[in-house]
């Protein structure tokens, strides 16, 4: 079974009178408990694909099955419902909250779901503890390396539980060694809790992780 399918998916962006294609008629199958890497130079449509699956953004034509439901024309509040609950973002930048805790940056999207606050904090530190920061609970980001803020990133991602974990350059920012951790902990959630994990990387190294690579250039895929 397909845990992404992309059908036909044309994107266009409109800059004044100019109209850029920036994916043109791209189909993609990913099967449940994949592990995929999108490469493909800057510019290359790498991240409008991530952003049109985890439904931040629509196509302009075709379709996206996404954890069993098309998502190509949810709008407004059914699509954000949606999102919380089968999308989990990885970003090159962390995006945490700074006058919060690790432990309450990891809390954040379980706000949007009923679930008792001690339920809710119960969760958070188990993320917290796969990722191995049990011991960072209370830590602001601040107090945190590049490489521990970018695992309390992924905890929040996993946290709800999602399908789907999409992870934007997720080693883009990191040394080696806290790459090194942060590719083997997304091999975890991929291999022990079937997660489907989308990866866009400039890195082949990272690249190398994931089970299948695809290559994007001017809005077409190839193996």
């Amino acid at each position: 079974m397909a845990s992404v399918e992309v059908r036909n998916v044309v994107k266009v962006y409109r800059r004044d009178a100019e109209e850029v294609r920036v994916l043109d008629g791209l189909s993609l199958s990913i099967p449940d408990g994949s592990f995929v890497a999108l490469m493909g130079p800057s510019g290359s449509g790498k991240t409008t694909l991530l952003n049109l699956i985890g439904g931040v953004d629509q196509p302009t034509s075709g379709d996206l099955d996404v954890a069993g439901t098309n998502i190509a024309r949810m709008k407004g509040a059914d699509l954000a419902r949606w999102r919380s609950a089968s999308i989990g973002y990885i970003f090159q930048l962390y995006n945490l909250i700074p006058v919060l805790t690790a432990l309450e940056n990891v809390e954040l999207p379980l706000l949007l779901v009923k679930m008792s606050a001690a339920e809710r904090r119960k969760r958070a530190e188990t993320a917290l503890k796969l990722v191995g920061l049990g011991d960072r609970l209370k830590h602001y980001p601040r107090q945190l390396s590049g490489g521990q803020e970018q695992r309390v990133a992924i905890a929040r991602a996993f946290v709800s539980d999602p399908k789907v974990l999409l992870a934007d350059e997720p080693t883009g920012d990191l040394d080696r060694k806290s790459a090194e951790e942060v590719l083997q902990l997304l091999e975890r959630l991929n291999r022990e809790f079937k997660k489907t994990i989308v990866m866009v990387t400039h890195d082949p190294h990272a690249a190398e992780r994931a089970s299948s690579r695809y290559h994007l250039d001017k809005g077409v895929l190839s193996n």
